[in-house]
């Protein structure tokens, strides 16, 4: 350079003093001077020196001018660099200090500030101002793997370079007539190159980019042009690309139909704005319309916002869909687009039952709950209140919906609305209490000392005794046990009452017989009704003739069963008989013993048979106690008995005489015969001869 130092620090600081002469930067690899290293920037003298790092560390060097060698200079802090050392003078009369910079590629308008120190107060401190200018030396490669594109298709490239933070990055495409490209800078400081080809055929993508800071071309020229990239790529013919929804499934309703559903997808490059696509099935032309994209706005994440318009249901199982242009499928999506969810009919399953529309449910239950219609897959449906039991057997499709529910025992409502969302569909399932039959222990019969419960008793019940009356009791608690829930007992009562001969004396019905679950329930207090009952059933408040009044072997025949048409499965039925039992009978009996072996008193050897005689006894007659007014076949009683009162023998020298006898006499079993033949053992007092006898013989019986 041939001009003066003092010269080109007077025109590196034409606006200020000078205070320097020279000024130098050392770094690892060479020392640049301000009077040597000295390029125009807009005109104004600037400093340059290479560096490699952003963050450089470099030793300056400041040489005063003669008439400020003895004052005191100092360098003045800026956010663009770190003062490592303070200045320190050498033995060559220069300041020596160190400097850090932090960010060379980015800091803008990067200089040195010198101050000397005003020798009178008030007045400013002279500055002389040192402009500094980076340049860097930065290289870009591009290394294509492959070298086949296909038209319409974007394809990334990774690009190396020696400074990547000095490339210049807008991330704006840069249109060209057989490729688009944009360089892309990421966080982690890589270049990347996006490129979208036009043209068909082999051709040359030529890449134009600039650097932050600028490099020193021949004859002292500053440049922030990098070497064109050049690389060479076979295009092919456009394959169809996937453009990514925001969406994985759309309604389909009059709504969306008409309005449009906001739908936000992959740029694909070749979209217009304000633009219908048709949307098919199919990639050959002629395809049913699925729906419609309208491009409505481009988004700052290379994305499209559109309107989509849906015509018919699609499933992504079926295939994919193909948006077209002029008939032209130029790419390919996928999405669901499903019915409006419709809920269409309900059903229930009880365990171990069948399928059934009546939608009561009971406490403590679990169930099974079918939900058929359209658009069920996508539905957000839940019970009011009820949990739903995860089951591997839950079925979930698009137009069948399957849930494990359980009532809680404790659910107070009387329904639980079935919601989709917040909407409800218009089914609930109604939480009914349990109205099944329970076993009729929880009803007991007093008709003597002791209550006893009907399903204990095997048959009929023989009473030895006056019966006072026959009373039912009942057991509230005796029905809901723990989380087994029968409910209300609805029972009709039939009473019967026969006499001895089995033949009916009176006959009465009592109907709506409700019993309600005790305390012991945790439903009890949804059972309350005022025709649920808690005191007896007396028999003698319904019988025109009372119990105590009944003849022996009279009986009581009560059935005791549920009312069928409460019930959806058969009830229960129990019957009480109480049976009027006698151990013996007392009766007045004339018979007439025929044939009869008699030997008096003082008689020696026995007689002749006598004739008819006839007998009035006072008998004992005695009950089977196993058997149902069933007598046993002997008797023993006392009276008189005419012997021989109807005499037909030839023989003049038979007797008459009556006495007072005790006699035992053994029956025939049979209850159907009307003539007997009893046998008579016994013995007595004749009144007419005055002497005791003793006889044995037959008789004859008459049953009238």
């Amino acid at each position: 350079m041939g001009v003066c130092p003092r010269l080109a620090l007077a025109q590196a600081n034409a606006d200020g003093p000078v205070l320097l002469r020279d000024a130098t930067l050392k770094t690892d690899t060479a020392t640049y001077s301000l009077t040597r290293n000295k390029v125009d920037v807009q005109g104004v003298p600037t400093m340059s020196f290479w560096y490699r790092r952003d963050d450089e560390t470099v030793e300056l060097r400041l040489y005063p001018i003669a008439g400020a060698r003895n004052a005191a200079l100092r360098l003045r802090r800026n956010p663009d660099y770190l003062q490592l050392d303070s200045l320190t003078k050498e033995e060559d009369g220069a300041l020596r200090t160190r400097l850090k910079f932090k960010n060379l590629t980015t800091s803008g308008f990067l200089r040195l500030v010198v101050e000397q120190a005003s020798d009178s107060v008030g007045r400013e401190p002279r500055r002389q101002v040192v402009p500094l200018l980076p340049l860097s030396r930065t290289t870009v490669a591009l290394r294509a793997a492959e070298n086949e594109l296909f038209v319409g298709e974007e394809k990334v490239f990774e690009l190396t370079s020696s400074n990547a933070r000095n490339v210049h990055a807008t991330g704006e495409w840069v249109r060209g007539a057989e490729f688009d490209y944009r360089l892309v800078s990421e966080a982690n400081g890589m270049l990347r190159l996006h490129v979208l080809p036009h043209q068909l055929g082999v051709r040359t993508l030529l890449v134009k980019l600039q650097t932050e800071r600028p490099t020193l071309a021949p004859g002292g020229r500053l440049s922030y042009q990098l070497p064109v990239l050049r690389q060479d790529f076979n295009v092919k013919g456009s394959r169809l690309r996937f453009l990514s929804p925001d969406k994985r499934s759309v309604t389909m309703d009059e709504a969306s139909r008409r309005k449009g559903v906001e739908l936000i997808l992959d740029n694909g490059r070749s979209f217009d704005l304000h633009r219908t696509y048709r949307v098919e099935e199919q990639e050959e032309p002629g395809g049913t319309l699925v729906a419609e994209i309208y491009t409505r706005q481009y988004l700052s994440n290379d994305r499209v916002l559109c309107y989509l318009r849906p015509y018919n249901t699609h499933r992504q199982t079926e295939g994919y869909l193909y948006i077209k242009e002029n008939d032209v499928a130029r790419y390919v999506t996928n999405l669901d687009i499903t019915p409006q969810t419709v809920v269409r009919s309900v059903q229930v399953l009880h365990r171990g039952g069948d399928w059934t529309s009546s939608l009561n449910v009971s406490p403590g239950e679990i169930v099974d709950v079918r939900l058929e219609g359209e658009g069920l897959q996508k539905a957000r449906l839940f019970f009011e209140d009820l949990p739903i039991i995860p089951s591997d057997s839950t079925v979930r499709t698009d137009a069948r919906l399957v849930y494990r529910v359980q009532i809680p025992v404790s659910f107070a409502k009387r329904k639980s609305i079935i919601y989709n969302g917040s909407q409800p569909t218009g089914y609930s399932l109604t939480v009914k209490e349990f109205q099944r039959p329970h076993p009729l222990d929880f009803v007991s019969v007093l008709y003597g000392e002791a209550a006893r419960t009907i399903t204990r008793l095997d048959g009929p019940v023989l009473h030895d005794g006056t019966i006072r009356d026959v009373v039912f009791q009942f057991n509230p608690e005796g029905i809901d046990k723990g989380e087994q829930f029968y409910g209300k007992q609805f029972l009709s009562f039939e009473i019967r009452t026969l006499n001895s001969k089995g033949e009916l004396m009176e006959m009465r019905n009592v109907e709506n017989v409700v019993i309600c679950p005790g305390e012991n329930s945790p439903r009890f207090a949804f059972y309350a009704d005022k025709q649920c009952r808690t005191d007896p059933l007396s028999i003698n408040s319904l019988l025109g003739r009372k119990t105590y009044d009944f003849d022996d072997w009279s009986r009581i025949v009560v059935t005791v069963k549920h009312q069928a048409a409460q019930y959806s499965e058969p009830g229960y039925t129990q019957t009480v008989e109480v049976v009027l039992k006698r151990r013996y009978k007392f009766d007045i009996d004339v018979s007439f013993p025929a044939g009869l072996l008699t030997r008096r008193e003082g008689q020696e050897g026995y007689g002749n048979f006598g004739g008819i005689s006839l007998a009035t006894l006072a008998q004992l007659s005695f009950y089977s106690p196993d058997k149902i007014n069933r007598l046993r076949p002997y008797k023993i009683g006392a009276g008189f008995v005419a012997l021989n009162a109807f005499n037909l023998s030839q023989n003049s020298t038979s007797e008459r005489d009556l006495g007072i006898v005790i006699l035992g006499s053994v029956y025939p079993t049979r209850r159907d015969a009307k003539f007997t033949f009893p046998l008579y053992l016994g013995g007595g007092r004749l009144l007419g001869a005055g002497k005791w006898f003793y006889l044995l013989g037959p008789g004859v019986g008459v049953r009238l």
